[in-house]
């Protein structure tokens, strides 16, 4: 079964983890009862794994992806950039990947690591990818492409973005799933824009829960460039800890009880997200589960996507 064959029958649900950087990080993600088995228990139609920021340790994600196919019980997705990548190195880890069962990619340039001006690798955009993918191995793989409702960070402008995600479709890409995105009146126009543009393939939603108010700052602007509508703004202005989230100095028992008053909140609003994104017709929510599993298992069962 490909991610393709899903969405042709109905909406499906997703959940992306990352490659555990520490020993204590592989047992919590690999133990029985572990992070992998609670999300399978879910019966998501599969899982991507990310292989570490900067893009740099391609391959990284294998043991996880090889985790997730065990017995079929979900399609393992694996993140694939640009980074430092060669042509003839991609050949040899894609060779690999397929090897071991894993035959979805999710195609993407990669975050420039610091200090660093280009890819330092063969291609140096995510359509470059996708066409060598698919020239190279035909239809061995389902790929999957990034799509950025307020466009990429880099780029020059909206209707630029929307060219690029037009160029990775026609350069064999078979499905989007979209980067991260809180601003729900700015999602719509995007998904309109995309449609008129000619995009036509099935697009999956990437949702970062809203659980915390100083990863939820970060994931937005230092990593995304994404506005914070007024409406989540105002949640994180009502349970803010002074004198910053990052260096408090209040009651302990003040901040713990802000820190899970916004984590209500903020799981209300990831909700209202959902149902907003499953009223436009989407083809899925991805939801980033960030190696845990508690808050995403209540997001699926009270959000509908699957019946506790």
């Amino acid at each position: 079964m490909r991610v393709t064959d899903i969405v042709k029958k109905r909406m499906l649900f997703s959940f992306e983890v990352f490659t555990p950087k520490t020993p204590a990080g592989e047992e919590k993600m690999f133990r029985e009862g572990g992070v992998l088995d609670k999300l399978t228990e879910l019966q998501p139609d599969f899982i991507s794994c990310t292989y570490g920021a900067g893009g740099q340790r391609a391959g990284n994600n294998l043991e996880v992806l090889k985790h997730i196919a065990l017995g079929g019980r979900t399609i393992p997705v694996a993140h694939y950039t640009c980074i430092g990548n060669t042509r003839e190195g991609i050949k040899a880890e894609l060779e690999t990947y397929l090897e071991n069962g894993v035959d979805h990619i999710l195609a993407l340039r990669g975050d420039m690591p610091y200090g660093m001006k280009d890819t330092g690798g063969d291609f140096h955009y995510a359509t470059e990818l996708v066409k060598y993918i698919r020239t190279t191995f035909g239809d061995q793989f389902t790929i999957s492409v990034a799509g950025s409702p307020e466009g990429h960070i880099a780029s020059r402008s909206l209707e630029a973005d929307i060219a690029f995600l037009k160029a990775k479709q026609d350069n064999g890409a078979d499905y989007v799933t979209t980067q991260l995105c809180y601003d729900m009146e700015q999602f719509e126009r995007w998904f309109d824009a995309i449609r008129k543009a000619g995009v036509t393939l099935p697009v999956v939603v990437g949702v970062m829960p809203v659980l915390d108010i100083g990863a939820t700052i970060n994931m937005a602007l230092s990593r995304n460039g994404c506005a914070l509508p007024r409406e989540l703004a105002r949640i994180i202005s009502r349970h803010w800890i002074f004198p910053n989230v990052y260096a408090p100095n209040e009651d302990e028992a003040e901040i713990r009880r802000k820190k899970d008053a916004f984590t209500e909140e903020g799981m209300a609003y990831t909700l209202r997200q959902i149902d907003k994104y499953r009223a436009l017709g989407v083809n899925g929510i991805h939801l980033y589960a960030l190696n845990k599993y508690e808050a995403v298992t209540r997001l699926v069962k009270e959000s509908g996507l699957i019946y506790p």
